[in-house]
């Protein structure tokens, strides 16, 4: 168990410590990240910084070492800054140089000053982030990464808060009851001393379920710009140092750094837009982009990055990075691929029996949830697989039931109930808001492989507006190509993604597919929700983390088709053509080798046989002989 040394609880002192030996030599910043590198290799280390995710922000100290793992909502304009100043003592005239990197707020003693024409002062460039929690992230993802993590209790406890904060219970009931929230924020004490033992289960941050937080310095309240509704979390200004450019927008990051939650900037901030305010000509920024881009820290804490990475995916039972050839890593992949066929057995089993006893449904659902864009051919998101599973019984909220279960199963999710009121009222694209000078964010601004269920069967007859019209295309186009345009006023500029789409209908989708399976209950429970519910309560817990390996591993494996085996393909194709060339098209022929990949995966091979080829042909013959007779029972159905 690694020491909380200094390194952990104050790591400006080891930075300064680093910077005295070295400057004014530049690679004093260097050999600070190869420091903290070195640090959170040893014995699990990373696991003892405390999270941002996990703890609120007023349960842990100024200035210490923290984690957080974010998507990149927007990016703000390069700042620059003091990255070695001087300071000078009047009375003595004695000079002592600083860094100013890692910090907000430039540091001096109680007789010094900032000589600003020193010729050792070095002006340096930052980018800043503003970063959000993964959207969608499932309730598992969190609970399994707080209980992993020892530093939730130790580091919050270190540090007393100068004032009383809420507890999320508290938060709860604030939201119950609107009039004690008003009674808070006009100053009175909540009560309820936080300092000592902090129980050891899950704390969530103060951010509110509703996008909006109250600012003591704004009299709006603060939207917090969630892409989705209902988010809890922290956002914060992430400032990175190093290497900016390889991050963009939507990449989901871990990063750990310095917490800076000084209540100084607050302060200068509110003068800011006071002095501003009396001469708009003294300031370009408008009162607006001030207010978004330096919110008080207390409710948008900065992170300063000494280290980030880009994470593959969000599931804290698999291995961070599963590239790299570690012998840990390759061992966890081994060992989880010895036993994946009884895995996979048992989730098929599982799936069927939430798809009403229809195993055929089950299997496309399990190649649904492995599927994932692995490239792109021009504009063709290749490996793509969305599956619309029509004939879904709409009078028992089934699909509801149904997205419970995905839920337990992937990292992100979220549910999209389509309705007339939905699609005319909701913001799906994110847009430019020039004023404030930042990204708005909408529904469709999600993580890559997160899982989006579509229920098309609370949709009833109405008109579309202009919205409404948008936001159907723009769901179509996040199908089709996998990219979501957003709106930045005089143009639209493509962002691609890759997002597994599942929409369930009563009939064939008014939206696009990539495959149709047709829904055929073997058992219509009398109450679906206790029957959905015993489903997963009969489910060993050891049982669903092995589920969730297995759905978030496979998307991550490589596939290949030997020379041999496309040589069979094609060759099969010419048949079945010539037996009858119109029922077999080319369309059909990248539909079967998509299935045939996604079934080559989820049983753990990495190349394509003839006999997961043959699997292949007899599912698809079977999904659409379903589909030709339910086209003779309705008619003109498909």
């Amino acid at each position: 168990m690694p020491c909380v040394g200094d390194w952990l609880n104050s790591p400006l002192s080891i930075v300064q410590g680093i910077f005295a030996q070295n400057a004014p030599n530049s690679d004093w910043e260097k050999k600070v990240t190869e420091y903290f590198k070195e640090k959170l290799k040893e014995n699990n280390a990373t696991n003892w910084v405390p999270s941002l995710n996990d703890v609120p922000v007023h349960y842990l100290k100024p200035n210490s070492l923290v984690k957080f793992r974010c998507m990149v909502q927007d990016m703000f304009d390069p700042e620059f800054y003091m990255g070695v100043y001087e300071t000078v003592d009047p009375n003595t005239n004695a000079r002592v140089l600083h860094f100013g990197k890692y910090r907000d707020v430039a540091e001096c003693g109680p007789q010094q000053e900032i000589d600003l024409n020193s010729s050792q002062t070095v002006t340096s460039e930052r980018q800043t982030f503003y970063c959000v929690p993964v959207p969608g992230e499932s309730a598992w993802v969190k609970e399994i990464s707080f209980l992993t993590e020892p530093a939730r209790v130790s580091p919050s406890t270190s540090y007393t808060p100068s004032r009383h904060k809420r507890s999320y219970e508290e938060d709860e009931d604030m939201d119950l009851h609107p009039s004690k929230q008003k009674e808070q924020h006009m100053g009175k004490s909540s009560g309820g001393d936080i300092h000592g033992c902090v129980e050891p289960k899950r704390l969530e941050t103060e951010a509110s379920a509703g996008h909006h937080v109250i600012s003591p310095n704004c009299s709006p309240p603060l939207d917090l710009n969630f892409p989705l509704p209902g988010e809890k979390g922290p956002a914060c200004l992430v400032k990175i140092y190093e290497s900016w450019e390889s991050f963009k927008v939507n990449d989901v990051l871990e990063v750990f750094g310095v917490l800076s939650v000084d209540p100084v900037l607050s302060i200068v901030n509110s003068e800011e837009r006071d002095s501003s305010s009396l001469d708009p000509m003294e300031c370009m920024d408008t009162m607006e982009e001030q207010r978004v881009h330096s919110p008080p820290a207390s409710l948008v804490p900065r992170i300063h990055v000494i280290l980030a990475q880009k994470l593959q995916h969000i599931n804290p039972l698999l291995p961070a990075c599963l590239n790299e050839e570690e012998s840990k890593t390759c061992e966890f992949v081994s060992n989880f691929m010895s036993e994946l066929s009884p895995v996979r057995a048992e989730l098929l089993g599982f799936l069927t029996h939430a798809l009403l006893g229809d195993s055929l449904a089950a299997e496309y659902l399990i190649l649904h949830l492995i599927s994932t864009v692995y490239g792109r051919r021009d504009v063709l998101p290749l490996g793509k697989f969305t599956v619309n599973l029509s004939g879904c019984p709409r009078s028992s909220a089934f699909t509801e039931h149904l997205y419970r279960l995905i839920q337990q199963l992937v990292p992100a999710s979220y549910h999209l109930r389509m309705s007339i009121e939905s699609m005319n009222h909701s913001r799906f694209i994110p847009h430019k808001d020039y004023t404030a000078n930042r990204l708005v964010s909408g529904l469709l601004q999600l993580a890559s492989n997160t899982s989006l269920v579509i229920d098309e069967t609370q949709l009833e007859q109405g008109q579309l507006d202009t919205a409404g019209v948008h936001n159907v295309t723009a769901l179509g186009n996040l199908i089709t190509w996998q990219k979501v345009d957003y709106d930045f006023n005089y143009h639209r500029m493509e962002f691609p993604c890759n997002i597994n789409v599942l929409i369930t209908s009563e009939g064939r989708s008014l939206l696009p597919s990539d495959c149709q399976v047709h829904l055929q209950p073997q058992i219509i429970p009398p109450n679906m929700e206790e029957y959905m519910s015993s489903l997963l309560t009969a489910v060993l817990p050891s049982v669903l983390n092995k589920f969730r390996i297995y759905l978030s591993l496979l998307r991550l494996l490589d596939y290949s088709i030997s020379d041999e085996v496309t040589k069979a393909v094609e060759e099969d194709f010419v048949e079945m053509r010539k037996n009858n060339p119109e029922s077999v098209t080319a369309d059909d022929l990248h539909k079967m080798l998509l299935v045939a990949r996604f079934l080559s995966l989820s049983a753990g091979q990495t190349t394509l046989s003839r006999e997961r080829w043959l699997r292949a042909k007899q599912l698809e013959a079977l999904r659409k002989a379903r589909l030709q007779q339910q086209q003779c029972v309705n008619g003109n159905e498909l």
